[in-house]
């Protein structure tokens, strides 16, 4: 079976077709015939050895790869889902069998949900990792401590779900974005947006005086944003500090972590968002796609920076 993976870290030169044993259904899952898996920037920490420490006991090649759509072929009966159907879902690079970008996958039925109503398996690859991330980001405010929030990253995949999502719970938010994304990022309904740049803290001050109850960090500016947010707020992080931006914890301000590996067993997360794509409620967004044995360019493309939406491998 094919599947894109690499033998020793490194650059996105190292990412080739590799043949891996064809995986089978178990109790309580479901194999997916993948028929695209999303480039995620996550994929190029795996990929470079930033994280090989999590996978150094795995026999190579390894697989990256969290997010796929396609189509059910394999699945224990008593997890509901059939042949045929069409669905998305999240896997754990590397571990746990290898990544998405390989032809077919295998996961725990918690991590399938339904493709969205209306969209192809193309737009409906970008939505887990991305869409999950800002789920289990908001999940982790109390709403009661304020209903104002500050994004950065905001034009980004990650930022845009952020926002979108952040308006269907009744948040105002103010975001940041480059001239050439202003309108995009007041497109995904942010109530202010400010240029991107030095400062940023001050200038969201300047519409929050006393600084906003919660900073969703997802351009990874960490302690140079910190000051925007107010006395005994909160700073979500996307990554460990190790791995980029930090924030010290100052002004009774609470620092919280979201890695999506730790809520692969909430399945009621993936369903929601696929019913507020199907909606229209949050945007699909394909940069670019590639065929899978293009990874590597994509890959390239990704470290260039300035990509908007995904980009998508197709098998």
């Amino acid at each position: 079976m094919l599947a894109i993976g690499f033998e020793e870290p490194g650059g996105p030169e190292v990412l080739k077709p590799v043949e891996v044993a064809e995986p089978h259904a178990g109790p309580g899952e479901v194999r997916i015939r993948v028929a695209a898996a999303a480039v995620n920037p996550s994929d190029t920490v795996t990929r470079s050895g930033m994280a090989h420490d999590r996978y150094r006991e795995v026999t190579p090649p390894y697989v990256p790869g969290w997010d796929a759509a396609g189509i059910v072929d394999e699945a224990d009966p008593e997890t509901g889902w059939r042949s045929g159907d069409r669905v998305v879902a999240i896997t754990l690079p590397v571990l746990a069998g290898g990544g998405a970008y390989a032809e077919k996958i295998v996961v725990p039925a918690s991590q399938v949900a339904r493709l969205p109503e209306g969209s192809d398996f193309v737009s409906a690859a970008t939505l887990p990792m991305n869409g999950l991330t800002a789920w289990f980001a908001l999940d982790a405010l109390d709403p009661r401590a304020g209903r104002t929030i500050a994004v950065t990253g905001a034009a980004g995949a990650v930022g845009g779900y952020v926002i979108q999502l952040a308006k269907t719970r009744g948040y105002t938010v103010i975001a940041d974005a480059k001239p050439d994304d202003e309108q995009l990022v007041r497109d995904f309904g942010a109530d202010v947006v400010l240029p991107r740049g030095e400062d940023l803290a001050s200038r969201i001050r300047a519409h929050a005086p006393d600084g906003v109850d919660a900073l969703i960090d997802t351009a990874l500016q960490g302690d140079a944003v910190l000051a925007a947010v107010r006395d005994g707020g909160a700073f979500v992080l996307l990554r460990p500090a190790a791995l980029g931006g930090g924030a010290t914890p100052e002004r009774g301000i609470s620092v919280h972590l979201v890695m999506v590996a730790d809520h692969l067993d909430e399945p009621h997360a993936l369903s929601e968002l696929s019913h507020l794509a199907a909606e229209g409620a949050l945007t699909l967004r394909v940069a670019r796609t590639f065929p899978a044995e293009h990874a590597a360019r994509a890959h390239e493309l990704l470290e260039a920076g300035g990509v908007r939406g995904r980009l998508v491998l197709e098998f």
